[in-house]
């Protein structure tokens, strides 16, 4: 169960019948047929496209001195070492 908000006021199973009943006699709340749902069912998947290829996440342990020199390049530094290893493997 997710964690509630602060002063959220959980319904006692009694209120939670009544709302319900209201909610169904209510004209213009009809719940959604099985054929609806799927209809508005997302087919899609949201979001980025996946890389065919993704980077892979790796420890690194390197020198105080070199990795101070990397970050003192500014940010991107974790590409530029990507770019640099690519050109020095002549990948």
């Amino acid at each position: 169960m997710p964690k509630l908000k602060a002063r959220t006021v959980i319904p006692t199973a009694a209120k939670d019948r009544a709302i319900t009943a209201a909610a169904r006699r209510d004209p213009d709340a009809k719940p959604l047929t099985e054929a609806q749902r799927k209809v508005a069912a997302p087919t899609v998947r949201l979001g980025r496209p996946r890389k065919a290829a993704p980077k892979q996440a790796v420890k690194l342990r390197l020198d105080p001195d070199v990795l101070a020199v990397l970050r003192a390049t500014g940010a991107g530094w974790q590409t530029r070492v990507n770019a640099i290893l690519r050109e020095r493997f002549a990948l």
